[in-house]
């Protein structure tokens, strides 16, 4: 009974020690990665629910809205501000554009896709994408992953089949809305549309919308990609999610929401004109908010010294100043240019009246001179030249 005891007591003692090294081995930091580890990593960070509706937002109520504008924007990637979408092409230290981050979240079933329906565009169960069909669409190779089902399917995509070289635009939903209850104006994105750029069946090159993808499910993940803006500055300061939320991309208007379902080139076939119509959109929402409050009387000071400087400087601008005409006030039937003609025309005449009058003094002056010179009979019977002649030469002398 002794002997059976003492072998529980040993064998007790051996797992211990067992499980004590085990600990120590595991403690050093030294173990090897298992499969199933891999495929966690690879996959991408883990999403919870709660992380989700953090990133949630949730829409404001009809009744506290009073004013809401839907716009449609085109952004493209060969832009400077909007090249931190599109690099790196691959995936480096774990990197990815935003191209490879959307692909993987839809094949993988963690990102709903919905169908990309031109000026109709609803988020439902309804017009969601089917990922074979929509892979099989646009050429893209992929196979099964295990686990995949009917209802949630799954793909696996080899980074050399994924096309991030031709996705070369992206269509965003912005929505601008006033909420009464806060007194701001409000912008959001509400979806992304990836659009590759392809060799058209005639030539030149086509785009193609794949799909849409909502924003807010979009968010949790871009918040994890961390992006540099510039080539000066390598430290990757933002987010992805701030990139979107502090509009720091540059896209330009391809349509807004009408009743017709127009885009802006239906609407306006001219390309100045469309423009113009581009800018005139832009400045009448992000001077909404601004056009609704009266400001107070430092900020109107403020505007009016702002206003004094910049005429101050068109002034200054080198140009000559511009004459007006003095005088009494015109006629309504007068004009400027009339006024001056007969100022000009009196001028002219007042100058005629002194040059007549400075040719006409020496006229005057001749005359006794003249006189003067015709001969005179003298009492004394001498000839009236020499009296003359001797009364010249006499005069002259005296002026000497």
């Amino acid at each position: 009974m002794m002997n059976f005891r003492n072998i529980l007591l040993g064998i007790a003692a051996l797992m211990i020690s067992l499980s004590a090294v085990a600990q120590v081995e595991n403690a050093g930091g030294v173990r090897r990665r298992a499969e199933r580890d891999k495929k966690t990593e690879e996959s991408g960070p883990k999403i919870s629910d709660r992380m989700q509706g953090f990133y949630e937002t949730k829409e404001p109520h009809e009744a506290d809205l009073a004013y809401m504008r839907q716009i449609y924007r085109q952004l493209d990637l060969t832009k400077e501000a909007n090249t931190p979408l599109y690099f790196p092409e691959d995936v480096v230290d774990g990197q990815e554009n935003l191209f490879r981050i959307i692909l993987r979240l839809v094949v993988d079933g963690k990102l709903p896709a919905y169908e990309y329906l031109d000026g109709r565009e609803v988020f439902t169960d309804q017009y969601k994408v089917n990922i074979a069909d929509m892979l099989e669409r646009f050429g893209i190779y992929a196979q099964e992953a295990k686990g995949s089902t009917e209802k949630n399917p799954k793909f696996v995509i080899e980074e050399a089949d994924v096309p991030t070289g031709q996705v070369l635009n992206y269509y965003i939903i912005e929505k601008w809305e006033f909420d009464r209850r806060s007194n701001q104006m409000k912008t959001r994105v509400e979806a992304i549309c990836p659009v590759l750029n392809r060799s058209g069946d005639f030539g030149g090159e086509a785009k193609y919308p794949m799909f849409w993808v909502k924003f807010d499910a979009l968010r949790p993940y871009l918040a994890q990609q961390y992006i540099f803006l510039s080539d000066d500055n390598n430290l990757p300061q933002y987010s992805l999610d701030d990139y979107f939320n502090l509009g720091m991309y540059d896209g330009e208007i391809y349509k807004t929401r009408n009743l017709r379902n127009l885009s802006m080139a239906q609407m306006f076939p001219d390309e100045d004109d469309m423009k113009r119509a581009q800018d005139s959109i832009d400045n009448r929402l992000r001077s909404f908010g601004k056009n609704l409050w009266v400001p107070t009387r430092e900020e109107y000071l403020a505007m009016k010294e702002k206003e004094a400087e910049q005429a101050e400087a068109k002034e200054d601008d080198g140009l000559p100043e511009r004459t007006e005409v003095v005088g009494t006030p015109l006629a309504d039937d007068e004009s400027a240019s009339e006024a001056t003609e007969k100022k000009t025309g009196a001028s002219a005449r007042a100058k005629r009246r002194t040059s007549t009058k400075k040719t006409s003094a020496p006229a005057a002056k001749k005359t006794p001179a003249s006189k003067a010179k015709k001969p005179k009979v003298s009492s004394g019977g001498g000839s009236s030249s020499e009296a003359n002649s001797s009364a010249a030469k006499s005069v002259r002398r005296r002026k000497r």
